[in-house]
């Protein structure tokens, strides 16, 4: 248990500093979302085939939805943090930055007062999941967002609601792609990150909770 600890949390302080690199430096924010992409399709369309085994017609058909799904959101992501042409476009690749940090402090959130509280699980798809960390997924959410607002002067009573609704859609992410996990019967869907397992592994919660972040502003 605390050697699986130890490897989370020297992955995940690569990882930081790589996402702040993301931000900052274009060539290794292309070259991040290029490898990004890839290797999550490659490990969603590896995941089919162990859910379908040999029905060939259900392997093809949900790897090219998880195909155009993950390129669409890699393209769409991509294409916001293209060079600024006006404020507005600034202000949009800063506020699907905001959501993209909101959705890691679910993650941490989880996982850290899950570990801490344990109690009830959320779902039997996945054992590791409890109500505690779920409810710790939101509060991370709503603190990391509200502070980002709060330094740029731009907070109001929306911003904790922005942040429940991402925070929402990074674990339904999180349980769906759990539930497929299940039905594959494996634990991870790689091994490429110690202590967190595959690239989806890793931006399963992200895949949907930034769209539904997005929502949420344009719902707000």
């Amino acid at each position: 248990m605390i050697s699986e600890l130890r490897k989370r949390l020297l992955t995940t302080l690569f990882l930081v500093p790589s996402i702040l690199l993301m931000y900052t430096n274009k060539y290794f924010f292309t070259l991040s979302i290029l490898i990004i992409s890839l290797a999550s399709i490659f490990e969603f369309i590896r995941l089919m085939k162990k859910i379908f085994k040999k029905k060939y017609f259900y392997i093809i058909f949900f790897s090219i939805s998880g195909f155009l799904y993950i390129s669409l959101f890699s393209l769409i992501f991509y294409d916001l943090n293209t060079p600024e042409i006006n404020d507005v476009r600034l202000t949009l690749k800063r506020y699907i930055w905001y959501m993209l940090f909101t959705c890691v402090a679910s993650d941490i959130g989880g996982y850290v007062i899950g570990k801490l509280f344990k109690g009830p699980k959320l779902t039997k798809f996945s054992p590791n999941k409890t109500i505690s960390g779920s409810i710790g997924s939101f509060v991370f959410s709503i603190l990391v967002l509200s502070a980002l607002m709060m330094v740029e002067k731009s907070f109001n009573l929306y911003i904790p609601i922005l942040a429940f609704i991402t925070s929402l859609g990074c674990q339904l992410g999180d349980i769906f792609f759990s539930f497929l996990k299940r039905k594959a019967k494996i634990k991870d869907t790689g091994n490429i990150l110690p202590g967190h397992g595959g690239i989806l592994d890793r931006i399963d919660g992200i895949l949907f909770g930034i769209p539904l972040g997005i929502f949420g502003m344009w719902l707000l």
